[in-house]
């Protein structure tokens, strides 16, 4: 990492949490290093080089709902879970080549047996650690995480009720979450941050749903971050589901979703981290009908699965297995640069993940969703 780079990010992670006027002029620093970083790639590609920054680890492929779409639990990894034993060593050797964040989740992290041990290790080593989740354990949980250090939780959201259950499928489970989000204020208050990812797909696009959503997280205090309906992930459908994929008939809703969500990003900005140009970028995202073509930076990122799996980011670009060597051997390799800026080029299914950092970090994206 660049020395300016460093210095930058070493002083946003450290300092300045009461300073939000200098953090937000650091933060804005770091971005234009990484538009230009970004800007230089596209014309020399020899620039682009692996800087592991966040790592997401599927702890287990166990999982206690039954999501539309998700295979987790079923076909993918089945019967799959890291040690306690292995997540050590994987978060040493993280955190000894510069990752900043972990990302914990399955599956259903909440299954695993010893994921207040993993949290209190990652913890322990000064990364970043937080855990998505249904949800539904988390209220029987939290004692225990929230001993090993844990205070940031992002939680999945298909819509209210009925509309909940249906897409989980269980009856009840809607209720169950929101009694064990119930547990956790009732314990811990705000000291526990929470964050809804609001899925979009064909059954919540609509303003309706997104208010149902809204008043959701504002009644447990919860951020807001938006995912999209996803057609590479290994573990989720192939994109032929027609009762989650976008068509042609959702476009005019979607993009009243997407005003709705601009207009709440400007009364609301602390609530909604992402930023107005990816808000935008949503519609493009999903129907790919002008050619989207933005730089991926999965450069920074490392993704782990339940069985041992290591690739570049949740889709590609597989480097190895923990189970037959560890993640120190795996990274700065030949082979992790050249996935880093294979991935930059879009030798890949060019997915939607990262896409707010990327809209930043794309000048032609800057300009487009200005």
């Amino acid at each position: 990492m660049a020395p300016l780079e460093h210095s930058l990010r070493k002083a946003l992670r450290r300092g300045f949490r009461g300073r939000p006027a200098i953090k937000r002029a650091l933060l804005d620093a770091e971005l234009g290093l990484g538009l230009i970083k970004h800007e230089i790639g596209l014309r020399v590609p020899q620039v682009i080089r692996a800087k592991s920054r966040k790592l997401t680890v599927a702890i287990t492929a166990a999982c206690n709902q039954r999501c539309m779409g998700c295979r987790y639990g079923r076909d993918f990894m089945p019967g799959h879970e890291l040690s306690l034993e292995m997540m050590r060593q994987l978060l040493d050797d993280a955190a000894a080549a510069g990752v900043e964040t972990v990302r914990i989740y399955g599956g259903e992290p909440l299954l695993h047996r010893d994921l207040p041990a993993m949290v209190r290790h990652a913890v322990d080593l000064g990364l970043s650690t937080y855990l998505t989740t249904n949800g539904l354990l988390l209220g029987a949980k939290i004692d225990d995480l929230y001993d090993a250090g844990l205070r940031s939780v992002t939680i999945g959201f298909y819509g209210m009720g009925a509309a909940y259950d249906r897409y989980v499928g269980a009856r009840g489970n809607h209720r169950q979450l929101e009694e064990s989000l119930a547990a956790v204020r009732d314990r811990y208050g705000d000291a526990v941050g929470l964050q809804l990812n609001y899925l979009i797909m064909r059954p919540s696009a609509t303003v309706a749903a997104l208010d149902d959503a809204w008043g959701f997280a504002q009644r447990w205090n919860m951020s807001f971050h938006t995912d999209l309906i996803h057609d590479a992930l290994p573990y989720f459908t192939d994109g032929s589901d027609p009762e989650l994929q976008m068509t042609a008939a959702e476009r005019p809703a979607l993009q009243e979703v997407v005003d709705a969500l601009v207009r709440l990003k400007r009364l609301h900005p602390e609530k909604i981290p992402e930023s107005e140009r990816s808000l935008r970028s949503i519609p493009e995202w999903l129907y790919r009908d002008s050619g989207l073509k933005v730089p991926c930076d999965a450069y920074k990122l490392i993704w782990v699965g339940a069985d041992g799996t290591v690739q570049l980011c949740y889709v590609t670009f597989k480097l190895g297995n923990l189970h037959e060597r560890r993640l120190a051997e795996m990274l700065y390799t030949p082979a992790h640069h050249g996935a880093a800026r294979d991935a930059f080029a879009l030798k890949c299914p060019n997915c939607h993940c990262e896409r707010n950092h990327r809209v930043s970090r794309h000048l032609a994206s800057r300009r487009r969703y200005r």
